[in-house]
């Protein structure tokens, strides 16, 4: 599943949980307390993507999903309870995937050093190493020390979460309330290289873009031909690759793509309307420097209203709150 890699009402909310503190993560934090941690996270991560190449995308989504709703604090993984709706179950995050594989890692590192290593920090662990398999070596740093969260509520999400269907304004206005910024939006829009996307989130766009029956403009008219052999007016369930014939691969093929007018959503599309916007698509194509602008954004993205310290907490299951 292609991530949708997709506020300023909130930043005044968010705001102070928006840069969080980031300055007290580190490298090779659990060195003393668990040594084998990050080896035990890459093992099985690794593992779990030689038999199921789906899960880099998966992943990734989950970590973007989970830090742009009240931080990098694995809020996302919570369970809903009787009384409260959980992010999880939001409509954006119906259709995330790989819970399974966090709580794998989970279980394990429980087992190694029970009560050490914090939920949020394998999510962060497990995007990057999920992407990594492909190379064979860790394509980014990631520093650790980030503690879970406690509250988790599926109306912050649907506020939160950028949409598919957002223009660039919007997308700006919700990437600036979490201290990143165009070029963030644009290097963290390529995760879109992996994964597909539904055709629900989709049939507007090639069916009833302004409802008049009509076709997005934007989107490559061959292009659009061949999803709508894909996906019908009313399917909200088949899945299309967001990088056609490379959504396996993690590499820059996504901003070929958005050049040849074939980005699957809006999100993407609205990247070359934008001049500044557009001038880091042709950068990202043209330097090669994609892996290292992905690397950097990623990382900004993972120190988003981060808990450390006492804050917050090490939950024994990721699926819940500690009693």
């Amino acid at each position: 599943m292609k991530a949708t890699f997709l506020l300023l009402a909130c930043v005044v909310l968010l705001g102070l949980s928006s840069g969080g503190q980031a300055d007290e993560l580190k490298k090779h934090f659990y060195k003393k307390m668990c040594p084998q941690a990050e080896q035990m996270v890459q093992d099985l991560v690794w593992a779990s993507v030689e038999s199921n190449s789906t899960l880099p995308a998966k992943l990734l989504r989950l970590f973007f999903h989970d830090c742009f709703v009240r931080g990098c604090d694995a809020s996302v993984l919570l369970d809903s309870t009787a009384n409260i709706s959980a992010e999880k179950d939001a409509i954006p995050n119906r259709s995330l995937a790989g819970f399974e594989v966090i709580d794998q890692v989970k279980a394990a590192l429980e087992k190694a050093c029970p009560g050490r290593v914090s939920c949020a920090d394998i999510v962060a662990l497990a995007a990057r190493d999920s992407v990594s398999f492909q190379f064979q070596k860790p394509l980014w740093e990631v520093k650790t020390g980030r503690r879970d969260g406690n509250v988790s509520l599926a109306s912050e999400a649907l506020f939160d979460i950028p949409l598919p269907g957002a223009n660039f304004t919007r997308l700006v206005q919700q990437f600036a309330s979490k201290n990143l910024d165009v070029e963030d939006l644009v290097v963290l829009s390529g995760a879109h290289t992996i994964g597909v996307g539904h055709c629900g989130i989709i049939r507007n766009r090639l069916y009833n873009f302004t409802g008049k029956g009509d076709t997005d403009p934007s989107l490559n008219a061959t292009h659009a031909a061949f999803l709508k052999t894909q996906c019908s007016p009313t399917d909200r369930t088949t899945t299309v690759e967001m990088d056609p014939g490379s959504s396996l691969s993690f590499d820059d093929h996504y901003y070929v793509t958005l050049k040849q007018k074939e980005g699957l959503f809006q999100s993407d599309a609205t990247l070359l309307t934008d001049g500044k916007s557009s001038k880091i698509v042709d950068k990202l194509l043209d330097d090669g420097d994609f892996f290292d602008a992905f690397g950097k954004s990623i990382t900004r993205m993972g120190n988003i209203g981060v808990l450390t310290g006492t804050d917050g907490q090490i939950r024994s299951n990721c699926r819940a709150v500690n009693r």
